[in-house]
């Protein structure tokens, strides 16, 4: 731990960048009754904290092996960090990027770097990427710049730890830090617990890419087979090796938090400082949050009458704001789910004259956000809404509670993923005379003839009876498809999109599925 120490303070982090701003949150301190900061690493030049660990890594490289040249394989932050610290520091950049790595992406990279750095568009994936990278570096020389598992990287993370430490001279209970590959967490917690052992370092991830929680229940690195891509910042399926083997020393705990909460986050860092974080910069605060309530919560179970203020503030790092635009309309959509002020039902009503009126009048005086409803000729109609809660899960429960009491079926959707990205818009698609119908939702890379592609990737001998496609922003499409398949070819289909090589995962037992799409005789 002593070596990191050392790097920490004699890094060469602040030739490039100058100390990010810890600033308060005080809507989010008024609303949680403590005192919350966040690390402003999203105000450097590139928008992200990953300048420090690459530039430090870069400019401690020997001389002679510089002058070859650098090399990494990135879709985003780290390629911009590698990017302007090769300009920096003069010396030519080779960047691997993956092919569908957005435009805007790919133009920042070449902005930042100008002459000195050539950009390689190689495969779909990072992994793919990646094995050009490595061949490269060995074809030509150069010397590879990994984004989190190397010392000097690791150490100009750290200077962040340093830099709280520093701004913030009074009682800290805990800093939360966003986990992908694990470099940031790593050289943070080393000089946090060094200078300030009692200060809590926790780690916040995906609950879809849980990479560091699983390693430490394991007690080993693990390399998870798909991970979420919502927060692609942090879309790493195994940690580091030696911010893993740092992280077993210095880490208190992780707390894992949904897309929902994610988005509810980056709204909170809106309202507070009118600057909007990327996903996985947005996930400090998310995990900021869920320590709050469960704090309270046992505050409240073990010292009901304890009213003395909260000791230690919160502090989050906000780790980078490269968020694509077209992603926000799919985080506004989510934000109020997240932070349950929000409630998504389905409730079975009767098909008469007048009975959405009594429905209506039922949910009392709410404000209704969504209600999609449409004649089925049958005795029951089904009915998908949305209704604005004021009091989050507490509301929701007894709104449930009420609405059973007085006679209706409701299904609580709040927390159904299918539901939230499909079935909303698709309410009133039940079938009649559709046999062996299956549902399988689908993700693929989006980009142009994407969609197209998928769709000759399934041209096979079954029928699709129900297919639903919609951009949301990001980087990969969805897709859900239900495919008429016998049940003695189950099999084989089973097989067959395997083989496609596409994340999938069967939806036909969902009860979102069977209330408003599924097949009626």
């Amino acid at each position: 731990m002593d070596d990191y120490i050392k790097r920490i303070l004699t890094s060469r982090v602040y030739e490039v960048v100058d100390e990010s701003p810890l600033d308060e949150l005080p809507r989010l301190s008024t609303r949680l009754k403590r005192r919350a900061f966040l690390k402003r690493e999203d105000l450097h030049s590139v928008f992200s904290f990953k300048i420090r660990g690459a530039y430090n890594r870069i400019a401690n490289i020997p001389e002679d092996l510089r002058r070859q040249g650098v090399i990494c394989a990135s879709a985003g932050n780290h390629a911009q960090g590698v990017a302007l610290s090769a300009e920096r520091l003069g010396i030519r950049a080779t960047i691997v990027m993956p092919t569908t790595t957005p435009s805007i992406k790919v133009e920042a990279v070449r902005k930042l770097g100008g002459r000195t750095v050539v950009v390689v568009l190689v495969g779909e994936t990072f992994d793919e990427a990646y094995v050009e990278a490595r061949r490269l570096e060995a074809q030509d020389g150069l010397t590879f710049v990994h984004p989190f598992d190397d010392p000097d990287v690791i150490a100009g993370q750290g200077t962040i730890g340093l830099e709280i430490v520093r701004q913030h001279a009074s009682a800290i209970d805990a800093i939360f830090v966003p986990v992908g590959g694990g470099g940031l967490i790593a050289g943070l917690g080393a000089y946090v617990k060094y200078v300030r052992p009692d200060i809590k370092v926790i780690g916040v991830e995906p609950d879809d890419a849980p990479t560091l929680h699983h390693a430490l229940a394991e007690n080993a690195r693990v390399s998870l087979r798909q991970v979420g891509i919502f927060a692609d910042g942090v879309a790493v399926r195994q940690i580091g090796a030696e911010p893993f083997r740092l992280a077993r020393e210095v880490v208190d705990e992780v707390i894992l938090v949904s897309t929902d909460e994610i988005c509810a986050a980056i709204k909170d860092i809106f309202d507070d400082t009118r600057s909007i974080a990327e996903p996985s910069g947005a996930l400090g605060v998310a995990g900021l949050k869920k320590y709050a309530a469960r704090s309270d919560a046992d505050r409240n179970q073990h010292s009901p009458h304890d009213r003395r203020p909260r000791m230690g503030s919160l502090i989050a790092i906000n780790s980078g704001a490269n968020m694509n635009f077209d992603r926000l309309r799919h985080v506004a959509e989510r934000a109020d789910l997240g932070e349950r002020k929000e409630a998504l039902l389905a409730a079975t009503i009767p098909e008469r004259p007048g009975s959405f009126r009594e429905f209506s009048s039922a949910i009392g005086n709410r404000n209704i956000t969504e209600f999609n409803y449409r004649y089925s000729g049958q005795d029951e109609a089904r009915v998908f809404l949305g209704v604005e809660l004021t009091d989050g899960l507490e509301e929701q429960r007894r709104l449930i509670e009420s609405l059973c009491a007085k006679g209706y079926q409701i299904l609580d959707l709040s927390d159904n993923e299918m539901a939230k990205l499909h079935v909303r818009y698709m309410v009133g698609g039940h079938a009649t005379d559709v046999a062996n119908e299956i549902l399988y939702r689908f993700e693929f890379p989006e980009r142009r003839g994407a969609l197209q592609r998928f769709l000759d990737g399934l041209a096979l001998g079954w029928n699709i009876s129900l297919f639903h496609y919609r951009n949301h922003g990001s980087d990969y499409g969805r897709v859900l498809v239900g495919m008429q398949v016998p049940t003695e070819e189950r099999a084989a289909f089973e097989v067959y999109i395997r083989e496609l090589g596409y994340v999938f995962a069967e939806e036909s037992a969902n009860p979102a599925y069977a209330m408003f799409l599924g097949t009626r005789a």
